[in-house]
Order: structure tokens, then C-alpha cells, then sequence
């Protein structure tokens, strides 16, 4: 399992371009699709609590995911896995970096690659929506959360995301304490 962890991670790690978020779909296609190794909502779930956490979202991901099927040895397979092609790929093109970004082909490539990452965290968050569960308290949150940005965007607001998540919380604290009566009847 540990060696299997550490190979799964690494692939995503190797593979995917754009950092955690790009990554986000192919860590779902991987360990929820293919491996079985979660579901779509404790996937949900652990993407809430990594993006809340510090680190990187692909790192905490795979730390979790890892932790879940094989304890601290698993998180440690899992986040090895997942940080050693990043630390390779870097390395290699620090040595080269000065030669390269001279060059004009590899400029385009950068720009066709920041298109495809775009399009990878897009996608990302659209599957993330159809898992979504469609109950009132989700889809407000999910509402309000989408026209701020959008207007903030648009006004060209600088906003912290750390608010939002700060704000999250509070509203999924608040929706939970107001429907703990509700919850406890039923039983």
C-alpha cells in the first residue's frame, strides 16, 4: 500500500502542471475514479480542509488521502510521492533557466501552458459543482460566495480568500448549530 501511494502521488505529481489546483481533477480522477480510495463527497470534504490549511492544496490532498489508507507511514508515502517531481522538474530548469526563458518558443509555451492550466482549474471546480449536494444551505453559500468574488472582481477589489474561508466557516457553524434541534428530533 505504502509503495503504491508513493507511485500514485508521484504521477499526479509528475503530470500535472499548474500547481494544486490544476491537480485537483486529476487527484479526483485518481483516487476516487480509478483506485477507489475515497468518495466524491469525503473528497469534498478533504479539498475544504486542505484549501483551509497552510500548505499547498496538492500537498495536504495527498497527505490526507495518504493518512486515510495507510495512517502516518501512508501520509508520508503519499506526500513524498507528490513533492518529489515538483522539486525535481524545478531543479532541472533552474539550472537552465537563464538559457531558456530567452528563447521565444519556450515564452509561447509558457503562455499556452498558463491557457490549459486555467481550463484544468475550471474544470476542476465544475466537477467539484456537479458533486456537489443540491440542498439549500450549499447552493446559498455557494451563491453568495460566487457573486462577492464576482463583484469584487469586478471593482477590482483586492479581498484576501482567507475571508472567504473564514466566512465559510462561520456560516457552516452557524447552519449547523440552528439545525442540531431539527437533527435531534428526528432521532
Amino acid at each position: 500500500m505504502l509503495f503504491s501511494l508513493f507511485w500514485t502521488f508521484f504521477k499526479i505529481g509528475l503530470f500535472t502542471f499548474g500547481g494544486g489546483y490544476a491537480m485537483i481533477a486529476h487527484i479526483k480522477e485518481t483516487v476516487v475514479d480509478e483506485k477507489h480510495w475515497t468518495d466524491d463527497d469525503e473528497l469534498t470534504e478533504i479539498i475544504a480542509v486542505a484549501e483551509s490549511t497552510p500548505g499547498p492544496i496538492a500537498i495536504n490532498l495527498a497527505t490526507y488521502v495518504g493518512y486515510n489508507m495507510a495512517g502516518v507511514l501512508g501520509s508520508a508515502a503519499a506526500t513524498v510521492g507528490v513533492v518529489i517531481p515538483a522539486f525535481i522538474i524545478m531543479f532541472i530548469i533552474s539550472l537552465f533557466l537563464d538559457t531558456v526563458m530567452d528563447n521565444r518558443f519556450v515564452a509561447y509555451a509558457f503562455e499556452g501552458i498558463k491557457c490549459a492550466v486555467a481550463f484544468l482549474i475550471l474544470s476542476a471546480g465544475t466537477k467539484m459543482l456537479k458533486g456537489m449536494k443540491k440542498t439549500p444551505f450549499p447552493l446559498t453559500v455557494f451563491i453568495i460566495s460566487l457573486a462577492v468574488l464576482l463583484l469584487l472582481n469586478f471593482f477590482s477589489v483586492s479581498f484576501s480568500s482567507l475571508i472567504f474561508i473564514i466566512c465559510g466557516g462561520i456560516l457552516g457553524l452557524v447552519f449547523y448549530v440552528l439545525t442540531k434541534e431539527k437533527r435531534e428530533s428526528k432521532k
